[in-house]
């Protein structure tokens, strides 16, 4: 099974995507996790995204989307993955379209989460994340605060705020590009007949563990 997370910055595609991968046993697969593995490892391809990334441009498409490829082929994925940031593009859903039917696969859904965006934007001012990169778990100050302020229940490691978090304007500029850029494939699933929109906010006590479970619910269902 082939899912895909979408929803803009703060909207909880992370914690979904976790909760979902536990419950249906499969990978979830961000393209900041693989970017960091090829760099990490000096493959070709993560030489080349260095090089991108290090100045703080997007890693053009025929860079992503083979180190997306070649993630899909381990021995993890067999069954399937929770894809997280990609396809951001209508032109990179095409591709991975592309390079699923070559394997006989497709999306089987996309979810997408909605946040209002004042929700959104207090929700990042006020995260936190693991220092440790092999945990990287991520709390709210607010509404899931780790037990010893400042700390990792998972890890014990310190807890930080990205500096890209910490500033209100900042926020609504990278909702913006969002919007510009990723928004057109919530119409280009929805047309697919695989778009499932979820709304995850506290106005209406709905928060990602609920949606998860109603999802993992459904495909046991099926």
């Amino acid at each position: 099974m082939i899912i895909i997370m979408l929803g803009a910055q703060g909207t909880g595609k992370g914690t979904v995507a976790g909760l979902l991968s536990e419950n249906i046993r499969i990978p979830q697969i961000s393209t900041g996790d693989i970017f960091r593995k090829n760099i990490s490892d000096k493959t070709p391809l993560g030489i080349e995204a260095d090089k991108y990334i290090s100045k703080g441009n997007l890693v053009p498409d025929d860079i992503t989307v083979p180190m997306v490829e070649d993630r899909l082929t381990w021995e993890d994925a067999k069954e399937g993955a929770i894809l997280d940031g990609f396809p951001r593009t209508i032109q990179q859903a095409e591709k991975l379209d592309e390079m699923l039917s070559k394997k006989g696969k497709k999306v089987d859904l996309v979810v997408n989460l909605v946040t209002p965006r004042d929700e959104i934007i207090d929700r990042m001012l006020t995260r936190r994340v693991c220092t440790n990169q092999e945990c990287k778990a991520t709390y709210n100050i607010k509404l899931s605060p780790p037990k010893v302020e400042g700390i990792c229940d998972k890890c014990g490691f310190a807890l930080k705020q990205r500096a890209d978090d910490s500033d209100p304007e900042a926020i609504k500029k990278r909702l913006e590009i969002y919007e510009e850029k990723t928004s057109p494939l919530v119409e280009y699933y929805k047309n697919k007949g695989v778009l499932r929109t979820e709304e995850i906010s506290v106005s209406i006590n709905r928060m990602g563990t609920d949606v998860a479970k109603s999802i993992v619910e459904d495909l046991k269902n099926d």
